[in-house]
C-alpha cells in the first residue's frame, strides 16, 4: 500500500467517526439523495453531513469509481466529466477523451476529480485537464528540465504545474504531447 493509499484510508475512517456512518451508510445517503453529478453530491454531503469540502470530494469520488469498478482509466469519473464539459465547453469533451485514451496507455494512475478540471496522480500530481475556455482544453504538465517553446509554455514559479499545452482538437494530441505527459508520468511514481 502506497503513501496516497494510506492516508485515503485515514481520511475514510476519519469520515465515518464524524460521521458517525459507515462507508456502506455513507454510500446508500449518497444513492438515496437523488443527485448523480460529482459537485451535486460533493455539496449535499456538505450541507447535510457537515463534512468539509475536501472529505467529501474524497467520498464523492471513491463513491462515484465504486458505482463502476470495471471502469477505464478514461471511463473513471464521466459522471464528474458531464459537469465539467456542460454548456459551451460541452464540445471540448472529444479533446479530453483522446488525452485520457494516450494517457490510460501508460499504466494505473488515480483521477481526482476536482472543480473545474481532473488532477493524474501516481505518487504526485503527474498532470492536470480541463477546459481553459470555451474553445480549449488545458493540460498542465508537472516536469523539470525541460526546455519550453511556443506549446509547451513554462509556467511561473507557484503555479500547480510547471508547463501548459493548449489543445483544440482531438488530431492535436499527438506524439510530442504525449510525450511530455509520459515524462511527466514517469517521474511522478
Amino acid at each position: 500500500m502506497d503513501a496516497v493509499e494510506k492516508a485515503t484510508l485515514t481520511q475514510l475512517a476519519n469520515i465515518q467517526a464524524k460521521t458517525g456512518q459507515s462507508l456502506e451508510q455513507l454510500y446508500a445517503a449518497l444513492r438515496g439523495s437523488g443527485r448523480g453529478k460529482h459537485g451535486e453530491l460533493r455539496d449535499w454531503l456538505k450541507a447535510e453531513l457537515g463534512l468539509g469540502h475536501g472529505d467529501a470530494n474524497t467520498l464523492v469520488t471513491l463513491f462515484l469509481k465504486a458505482q463502476a469498478p470495471a471502469a477505464t482509466p478514461a471511463a473513471r469519473g464521466d459522471a464528474v466529466l458531464d459537469g465539467i464539459y456542460v454548456g459551451g465547453k460541452a464540445g471540448l469533451r472529444p479533446v479530453h477523451d483522446a488525452l485520457m485514451a494516450r494517457i490510460g496507455a501508460f499504466g494505473d494512475f488515480e483521477i481526482a476529480p476536482k472543480k473545474g478540471y481532473v488532477s493524474l496522480r501516481r505518487k504526485k500530481q503527474f498532470a492536470m485537464i480541463g477546459p481553459g475556455s470555451q474553445t480549449r482544453v488545458d493540460v498542465g504538465i508537472n516536469m523539470k528540465g525541460v526546455d519550453g517553446t511556443d506549446r509547451l509554455r513554462v509556467l511561473p514559479p507557484g503555479k500547480m504545474t510547471q508547463y501548459n499545452v493548449a489543445v483544440t482538437k482531438p488530431a492535436e494530441v499527438d506524439d510530442e504531447l504525449v510525450g511530455w505527459l509520459r515524462t511527466a508520468y514517469d517521474a511522478a511514481g
